[in-house]
């Protein structure tokens, strides 16, 4: 399957796209249905795609798999991978829980791309590979690289937020429960 383009209509929101299916221009919405390309029952995939993959892309996949757990398969890549994950996101995330420290920076391939249910950019733009039948959105974050702990504790919320949203979608009937990790002053969630 080759690469394809993405086309995105003037008046859409950050978290619309546009694409063509090679038949008919198609919007997804992050509102929009969701259908695992490994088929039902199985376990969806979400890919999060990042610059450096160091940051946004390490937080979100960090929140999805402490809220999700084994429920969703959660992967993470940037188009051009740091050498290490940004120490103040991997601090910012242990204030509330979520362990990130053996995650690292890995390219993002086409294959990642191709096999996932859900790609998530943050900021790569046009870079990320498109493959029809892939879902796409876009979370307009701002990147936690060169800011202090009080610049990157209101994005990693931010993600959560995000995160939990998308869980909702992609399981009914999911919900955020107490045991969770805690809110940013440490009180439970």
């Amino acid at each position: 399957m080759g690469l394809g383009r993405r086309h995105r209509r003037p008046d859409a929101t950050s978290d619309d796209r546009t694409r063509d299916d090679g038949r008919h221009l198609m919007t997804e919405s992050i509102h929009g249905s969701t259908a695992s390309a490994a088929g039902a029952g199985a376990r969806p995939s979400v890919l999060f795609v990042c610059v450096h993959n160091a940051g946004r892309s390490q937080m979100a996949a960090g929140w999805l798999t402490a809220l999700g757990g084994d429920a969703i398969e959660v992967r993470s890549a940037g188009t051009a991978p740091a050498e290490q994950v940004n120490q103040v996101a991997v601090a910012a995330m242990a204030e509330v829980g979520v362990d990130i420290t053996a995650a690292a920076p890995k390219v993002l391939t086409g294959e990642a791309v191709q096999t996932s249910d859900v790609v998530i950019t943050m900021g790569c733009g046009d870079t990320c590979p498109y493959f029809p039948g892939t879902r796409y959105l876009d979370w307009p974050l701002d990147d936690p690289a060169g800011r202090g702990i009080d610049a990157v504790r209101p994005i990693r919320d931010a993600i959560k937020a995000k995160v939990e949203q998308l869980i909702v979608e992609l399981l009914p009937g999911w919900q955020s429960c107490a045991s969770t990790p805690a809110n940013v002053d440490g009180s439970p969630a």
